[in-house]
């Protein structure tokens, strides 16, 4: 997995969080699959098509914070994370 102060995008600009859609046993190779970027700012109230229940693993940036629930709407139980 990539380090917290890593996540950047190629220009440069910061990006807060990145999830992973392919988990592992061993952590070497538990960032694998797809992946979701999550710029800075960023207020998604539903997950993107095909992403539901996938997240097997994720890294936030620095100064960042990702706070989920396990219902659609931003309902039921949350949890934040962060680097």
């Amino acid at each position: 997995c990539p380090a917290a102060s890593d996540l950047k995008m190629l220009n440069g600009s910061r990006i807060c969080a990145q999830l992973y859609s392919d988990d592992s046993a061993y952590y070497d190779d538990c960032c694998g699959g797809d992946v979701l970027v999550v710029s800075p700012g960023t207020d998604m109230p539903y997950m993107p098509t095909g992403w539901a229940a996938r997240v097997s693993s994720l890294v936030v940036g620095t100064r960042c914070q990702l706070t989920v629930w396990d219902r659609r709407g931003k309902q039921g139980h949350s949890r934040s994370f962060s680097a």
